[in-house]
């Protein structure tokens, strides 16, 4: 029966990235206990997959324990949800240095904006939207530091690829150690931060032209300037 249950879900790429999207923030504390899941519709879109597929995933959550829903009010992680969805083991490769992760970063993200370029749909391209939105709203490092690893979250979620999901995953795991943060914070000057905003609109309004080449230029060039600044502030 449980097999049998799973196998839509196996069948859908997009499915799978939910799947693997939603377990990874559970697991990580990113999404932690009594955090409202965003609406059917935004997942739907957001994964180019059917409601249908969205509700499948969620049931599957449900069953595992990992969410509760309430007519009328929405879907909620449940409590105990990070230790049953693998958030209790440590993930290999959190030990990783903010100069290994720099180096792997310059190597890795200049890949993704050939897949953007040929994948993304209009939900991703408003992701990305928000994402810069909210960091150039943002009251504090802590909260633009977010935002500003949501957006590049939002560039492996738009290559629909499974692979970069997984890093990008790993990425934000290294940004939460103590070590990056004191760096951040030592080298986000207002200047800086200002910098980084105009890099990230240009980034963006380079993908939602499918414009590959200058998306990679743009987000390699804001890729060195940020390992410039973290060490050699």
């Amino acid at each position: 029966m449980d097999e049998s249950a799973h196998t839509p879900i196996s069948r859908a790429p997009g499915a799978k990235e939910l799947m693997q999207h939603l377990l990874g923030e559970i697991s990580s504390g990113r999404l932690h206990v009594g955090v409202k899941l965003p609406p059917e519709r935004e997942l739907s879109q957001r994964f180019a997959i059917s409601r249908g597929s969205v509700r499948r995933v969620l049931a599957d959550l449900r069953a595992r324990g990992l969410i509760v829903q309430s007519v009328g009010s929405g879907t909620f992680v449940a409590e105990g949800a990070q230790a049953l969805a693998g958030g209790a083991t440590p993930a290999p490769g959190v030990s990783t240095s903010p100069a290994e992760l720099m180096e792997a970063r310059l190597l890795i993200e200049p890949l993704m904006p050939a897949l953007i370029a040929r994948n993304a749909n209009a939900a991703d391209f408003a992701r990305m939207q928000q994402c810069v939105d909210e960091s150039e709203a943002a009251a504090s490092i802590e909260a633009f530091e977010h935002w500003d690893g949501e957006l590049h979250k939002s560039f492996a979620e738009a290559t629909h690829n499974s692979f970069f999901l997984q890093i990008l995953e790993l990425t934000n795991r290294v940004r939460e150690q103590g070590e990056w943060g004191r760096l951040k914070r030592r080298s986000l000057t207002p200047e800086r931060r200002e910098q980084y905003q105009h890099q990230h609109r240009a980034i963006v309004e380079a993908l939602k032209d499918r414009d590959a080449a200058q998306a990679r230029d743009l987000l390699l060039g804001h890729l060195q300037q940020i390992r410039q600044n973290l060490f050699e502030a």
